[in-house]
């Protein structure tokens, strides 16, 4: 869509309906003196700025024009950029704020976020069983006309925030709720659901139920279900939690997508995908409403691993099927290596034994889902194809597994530019931090976890010891040994709060501000943190040559701050704001817009701190959206 013309009114809406916001509240229009050929002016100029380029070419860059194709004409002085100002191009005066490429998140669940904007949410919150049951039987009171056989499906549930520290969730918890209501818990993780009985019942899960291929049922002493499902063990039971209203969804999704053009997201690699998601993408495009670059990761089921020559044609064909949605760029697959690595679940695949709370080594080392040589060989497969591999991997085993695959298929395909990914990255033993450069993969990392809080320390340090602890998210070392780095989010996991995922790379505190996770060791300086959430991610999508640095020729995926990142205090990076979006020259968001006031506003709220500490502070128990905001 074109930007107004100059004779439009200067706070003319640059959106059609439905769309994120305008940026007419931030332009203004260039004045008759500005004669420059038609042909030669842009569509659009930010001046006044603090431009960080991502290149090394533009240290002091003022200004950035953009030309009517969507793509950067010219990055400089304010000076040298006048000459690009016509009389319909629109001015934005950036008052000393930084424009830099968008963020480029390289692992999120942004369709996942959608589903769980439309659930009542714990938000991560702590507490002990009593409190966590007032806190449900507020959400039981508010779907009160759903007794007594609808579903009470309640998202970001904390699997590590029953207390007293320690305490095991079991289904008799949830059951002595005043319902007969089936009930599952969502764990925020992505990797724990629990449910209570009569949802055990529905799901015909028994004491002879068997554990699934990448999934595990946690029983009792006595042999039977606790009500506990970890990984591939959840669809047991949500497979029978019936799905949304598909234009409820969309509407929820294109609501969650204009929150992320309002925290500077450009691009999203959606980590986990199939056909469901690929439909409600395809709903989203037709109606005008996908406003970033999606990279869809496709999954490959763990029992599809075995079988390269299947999980290919599953591939391909999905990309057949979708091939034709704009803004959709297909290319890559999605493993689940291992699980989480923290206590109750310890569900990642570690290279040691996992300790007791009192020290002493046990014989559990998690459990690894795919082994080296299935995953070598389904890497060889897709790799031979052209397709890029990325990885789920928590625990050190599971990293050095997904290292083993990576050689086996560039021994195999002799091919180093496809960008296999190993994601997550919580633990990796030091024997192979020059691993990754050495095979070209790429390690896209999470950093905002990578602070001190209770799932960093009083859920895993006595758990691994501090030999272990201290190569949590070991970011500036891949980085001296030449890993390429890139960033993502893993929303909804966690709230989007990209800004203070940018900053936690650098102090490893972040909001939290209980103290640095290895600081010294592991932090980022600001210009590596700014890089990989950029260029690197762009990097690791294979778009660099499209987006991800501010240069002349690229798409104008750009980003107008508030302040400026590459000056202002490191704490004050986490309140940053967007004032304006774009994705291929297309206002995406406009902080001065009424929708784009909506969608902030949604942002600072997740931005404003981190989780909720208690029960009792999930909005009086009665938080009826998802803790993404």
């Amino acid at each position: 869509m074109s930007l107004p013309s100059a004779s439009a009114p200067s706070r003319r809406a640059l959106l059609a309906a439905g769309a994120a916001a305008g940026a007419a509240g931030l332009v203004t229009v260039a004045g008759p003196a500005a004669a420059s050929s038609p042909r030669r002016s842009a569509a659009l100029v930010l001046h006044n700025a603090r431009v960080f380029t991502g290149t090394s070419g533009h240290p002091h860059a003022e200004a950035v024009a953009v030309g009517r194709d969507g793509k950067i004409l010219a990055v400089g002085s304010d000076s040298a950029l006048k000459r690009f100002i016509g009389r319909d191009t629109q001015v934005v005066d950036a008052r000393g704020g930084t424009v830099m490429s968008g963020v480029h998140d390289g692992h999120a669940h942004p369709m996942d976020a959608a589903s769980r904007s439309l659930r009542p949410s714990l938000a991560g919150a702590e507490g002990t069983v009593e409190e966590l049951q007032k806190t449900l039987t507020g959400f039981l009171k508010d779907s009160a006309e759903q007794e007594p056989d609808g579903w009470l499906v309640v998202e970001d549930w904390n699997p590590v925030g029953l207390l007293p520290q320690g305490t095991a969730p079991h289904h008799s918890m949830l059951d002595a709720l005043p319902t007969r209501r089936p009930i599952a818990l969502r764990g925020g993780d992505g990797h724990n659901l629990w449910a209570n009985q009569r949802a055990l019942d529905i799901a015909k899960v028994n004491a002879s139920t068997p554990d699934p291929v990448g999934g595990k049922i946690v029983k009792g002493p006595d042999g039977k279900p606790s009500g506990v499902l970890k990984d591939d063990a959840q669809p047991l039971v949500s497979r029978h939690i019936p799905e949304p209203d598909e234009t409820q969804l969309a509407d929820a999704a294109a609501k969650i997508l204009a929150e992320a053009a309002a925290s500077g997201i450009t691009t999203f690699m959606e980590a986990v995908v199939g056909h469901g998601e690929l439909k409600l993408y395809q709903r989203l495009a037709e109606s005008g409403r996908l406003l970033q670059r999606i990279v869809p990761a496709l999954r490959v089921e763990t029992d599809l691993t075995k079988d390269p020559k299947a999980a290919l044609a599953y591939a391909k064909g999905l990309r057949a099927d979708f091939a034709d949605v704009p803004g959709l760029r297909f290319g890559t697959v999605k493993v689940f290596l291992d699980g989480v690595i923290e206590y109750p679940a310890q569900t990642a695949a570690l290279l040691k034994p996992y300790l007791d709370k009192d020290g002493r080594p046990t014989d559990h080392r998690g459990d690894l889902y795919v082994s080296a040589a299935d995953y070598g060989r389904l890497s060889a497969a897709f790799n031979a194809e052209g397709w890029q591999m990325h990885a789920h991997a928590i625990g050190d085993r599971a990293v050095r597994t997904s290292l083993d695959g990576y050689a086996h298929a560039l021994r195999a395909t002799g091919r180093r530019d496809l960008r296999n990914t190993t994601a997550h990255l919580q633990l990796v033993d030091p024997a192979d931090l020059p691993r990754f450069a050495a095979l070209g993969v790429v390690a896209c990392m999470q950093l905002q976890w990578a602070a001190r809080n209770t799932w960093t320390m009083e859920a895993l340090l006595p758990y691994i010891g501090a030999e272990r602890h201290r190569w949590q998210y070991p970011a500036r070392s891949l980085q001296k040994r030449r890993a390429a780095l890139a960033g993502g989010s893993d929303w909804p996991v966690d709230p989007l709060q990209v800004w203070n995922q940018i900053r936690t790379a650098i102090d490893r505190e972040g909001m939290e501000e209980t103290g640095d996770l290895y600081r010294a060791q592991e932090g980022l300086s600001r210009t590596s943190s700014l890089l990989m959430h950029t260029a690197g991610t762009a990097r690791q999508l294979r778009m660099e040559h499209l987006t991800g640095s501010v240069e002349r020729g690229k798409a104008a995926d750009l980003v107008l701050l508030d302040r400026d990142v590459t000056r202002c205090p490191v704490a004050e990076i986490s309140s940053t704001e967007v004032r304006l979006t774009l994705v291929g020259g297309t206002v995406v968001h406009d902080a001065e817009s009424s929708a784009g006031r909506a969608a902030a506003a949604r942002v600072t709220r997740a931005a404003a701190g981190p989780r909720p500490t208690s029960y009792a502070s999930v909005h009086g128990g009665r938080h009826a959206s998802c803790g993404c905001g």
